[in-house]
C-alpha cells in the first residue's frame, strides 16, 4: 500500500505551524497509543503512521525535503533510518534533543523502548560523531574505521553491578518488573502511567553486594573501534545509526546507539549540485578561438575534454558519468565546466602587435548585434538549464 500524505495523517494544512502539528500528532497519539489498545493491530499501525509524520514534519530539514520530493525524497535514503515497528518510533523520539522521550513529555509514561529496556536497568545513551568526508569518498563510497571512547558492560560482573559469586534478590516494589504502573483518570480518559522503580534502578533485583570495579552501575569506560560503510552519494547532515555501539546502559540497561553524522568537506576545486560536479575552467583566447583537447581533474582523476572552435567563454561543458554515485541507485551524475577565456593583463610588444593587427579583422572584433546581446545567465541557472 502507499503511504498516506503525512499532512492528511495528522490532519493539518501544509501551513501549519509547530503547535499545529504538535497538538495535531498529540490527539492522535493519545487515541492510538498500544497503552490504551492492547492487542490492537489496526491502532497500533495507526500510531505509528502519525509517529513518522511527526517524526518527519516537525523537522525543519526534513519537512522542506518533503514538501520538495514527497515520500521519494525520503525514501532515497536521506537519513539512512527506516520505520521499522513501534519500539523503533519510540527510539526515534526518546533521542531527540538528548533528553526524555516525546512521549513523557507529552502524556507521562514512556513505550516500551524507551530509556528503560524491557530486562530492567537504564538504557545507555546514544553517541553521535561527526565523520568529515571528501567529495572523492562520497562519490564513491568508502569504508571508515572509527576510534571512540564510551562506556562498556563491566568486565567483572558482566553488566550486572554485583561482585561476581554475589547473589541478588527480586525487587519487593516492583515485583521484579522494573517498573510501576500508576492507573489514572482524566477527561481524555484512562491513562496508564508507567515509571522506573526507585528502589532497583529498573533492575528487577535488589544486589546484595555492589561489584567494587563499576560500584555496581554494570559499565565502565572503555575503548571501542568500529567499521561503518558509508555509501555513494550520501550528503551533509545526513546521518547512519548503529545500534549497540553508544553507551551502556546502567544496570545492565540495554545499550544505546552510535550516530555516525556525515560532515563533506568543502572541495578545492569542485562545487557539488547535488548528485552533479561543477568544474569552472580557464583557456586561453587561442585555444577559444582554435579549439583542441585540453585535460581536466575529476573526481575519478585526469580526463581529456574537447574544445570546439570558437567556443565563448560561459559556455557550459558536460561530461557525462564524472559526478557522483547516486544513492541507492544505478548510475551517476556528471560534471559540468563551465569555460572561462583568460585574458592577459601584461603583454610584450610583440604580442601587443600582433594583437593590434588581428583586431583589425572583421572575425574577430564582435559584430553590433553582438553587442547588443544581453549579459551571461547566472552559473547556477545555466547549470539547470543543461539539465533540464
Amino acid at each position: 500500500m502507499s503511504k498516506r500524505d503525512y499532512y492528511e495523517v495528522l490532519g493539518v494544512d501544509r501551513n501549519a505551524d509547530e503547535k499545529t502539528l504538535k497538538s495535531a500528532y498529540r490527539k492522535l497519539a493519545m487515541k492510538y497509543h498500544p497503552d490504551r489498545n492492547p492487542d490492537n493491530a489496526e491502532a497500533e499501525d495507526k500510531f505509528k503512521e502519525a509517529s513518522e509524520a511527526y517524526e518527519v514534519l516537525s523537522d525543519a530539514q526534513k519537512r522542506q525535503r518533503y514538501n520538495q520530493y514527497g515520500h521519494e525524497g525520503m525514501r532515497r535514503g536521506q537519513d539512512f533510518h527506516d520505520f521499522g515497528s513501534v519500539n523503533d518510533i519510540f527510539d526515534i523520539f526518546g533521542r531527540q534533543g538528548g533528553g526524555g522521550s516525546i512521549f513523557e513529555e507529552f502524556f507521562g509514561f514512556g513505550g516500551g523502548g524507551g530509556q528503560r529496556g524491557q530486562q530492567g536497568g537504564e538504557r545507555g545513551k546514544d553517541l553521535r560523531i561527526k565523520l568529515e568526508l571528501s567529495l572523492e569518498e562520497i562519490a564513491e563510497g568508502v569504508e571508515k574505521t572509527l576510534k571512540y571512547k564510551r562506556l562498556t558492560e563491566c568486565d567483572v560482573c558482566s553488566g550486572s553491578g554485583a561482585k561476581p559469586g554475589s547473589g541478588s534478590s527480586t525487587c519487593g516494589t516492583c515485583g521484579g518488573q522494573g517498573r510501576v504502573q500508576q492507573v489514572s483518570r482524566s477527561v481524555f480518559g484512562q491513562f496508564v502511567n508507567v515509571t522506573t522503580c526507585t528502589t532497583c534502578n529498573g533492575m528487577g533485583k535488589v544486589v546484595k553486594d555492589p561489584c567494587s570495579k563499576c560500584h555496581g552501575e554494570g559499565r565502565q569506560k572503555g575503548d571501542t573501534t568500529v567499521k561503518v560503510s558509508i555509501p555513494s552519494g550520501v550528503s551533509d547532515g545526513n546521518y547512519i545509526p548503529i545500534p549497540g555501539k553508544g553507551h551502556a546502559g546502567r544496570f545492565g540497561g540495554r545499550t544505546g546507539d552510535l550516530i555516525v553524522v556525515v560532515a563533506e568537506k568543502e572541495h578545492p576545486v569542485f562545487i557539488r549540485d547535488g548528485d552533479n560536479v561543477l568544474y569552472d575552467l580557464t583557456i586561453s583566447y587561442p585555444d577559444a578561438a582554435l579549439g583542441g583537447e585540453v585535460e581536466v581533474p575529476t573526481l575519478q582523476g585526469e580526463s581529456i575534454l574537447t574544445i570546439e572552435p570558437g567556443t565563448q567563454p560561459g559556455t557550459m561543458l558536460r561530461m557525462r558519468d564524472k559526478g557522483i554515485q547516486r544513492l541507492n541507485s544505478y548510475g551517476r551524475g556528471d560534471q559540468i565546466v563551465r569555460v572561462n577565456v583568460f585574458v592577459p593583463t601584461k603583454l610584450t610588444s610583440r604580442e601587443r602587435n600582433t594583437l593590434k593587427e588581428l583586431s583589425k579583422s572583421d572575425n574577430i572584433a564582435p559584430s553590433e548585434a553582438q553587442k547588443k546581446e544581453k549579459g551571461s545567465k547566472d552559473f547556477f541557472d545555466k547549470v539547470r538549464e543543461v539539465f533540464s
